[in-house]
């Protein structure tokens, strides 16, 4: 968009130098030009955002943790899981997901990427550490989400229960 409007202000200024005689007229027409650009590129809507969550072996939380384990999004914006550390992958915990969406698995070793399409909490495990308490938390949304409570209910392994609880608390 940046280059598209450097080159229509280019030829504006070339038509308006070449063409002297012409004066205020010319120049007229390169502001409505350029306003109308301007306003075009103002107006445009904010892009979504890619947020990082790094697998690692082991961070500030302990061993085997996302990191952010919880992250506050918008819907529409990106989450990318990427495997800082080998041994990892990131899947969508059952239950924990918001009404209506469905997420595959990821593969082992890879970067997972989730378009946040609806409001609400996802949880995501990393299947072989899942035991050890390797989860995240994403919230997409600015409000409460609607399936806070169902997915706080679900039934996980006792670490995941440990440290999801904080998790939900920041979601509320």
């Amino acid at each position: 968009m940046i280059t598209a409007y450097k080159y229509l202000v280019y030829k504006m200024w070339r038509m308006c130098t070449v063409q002297r005689r012409r004066g205020a007229h010319m120049f007229r027409h390169f502001l409505l030009l350029a306003a109308t650009v301007l306003a075009a590129t103002v107006s445009a809507p904010v892009s979504a955002k890619e947020l990082v969550v790094q697998m690692r072996n082991k961070g500030a939380a302990g061993l085997m943790v996302f990191e952010p384990a919880f992250v506050s999004a918008a819907v529409g914006d990106t989450v990318r899981f990427v495997p800082t550390d080998p041994g990892h992958n990131a899947e969508p915990i059952p239950g924990m997901l918001p009404a209506g969406v469905a997420l595959s698995a990821g593969k082992m070793n890879q970067a997972y990427v989730v378009k946040l399409t609806k409001p609400g909490v996802y949880g995501f495990k990393c299947l072989p550490h899942y035991g050890m308490g390797m989860v995240a938390l994403v919230k997409a949304g600015k409000a409460t989400p609607a399936n806070l409570v169902t997915a706080s209910a679900v039934k996980t392994t006792p670490l995941a229960t440990k440290r999801l609880a904080p998790l939900f608390a920041q979601a509320r």
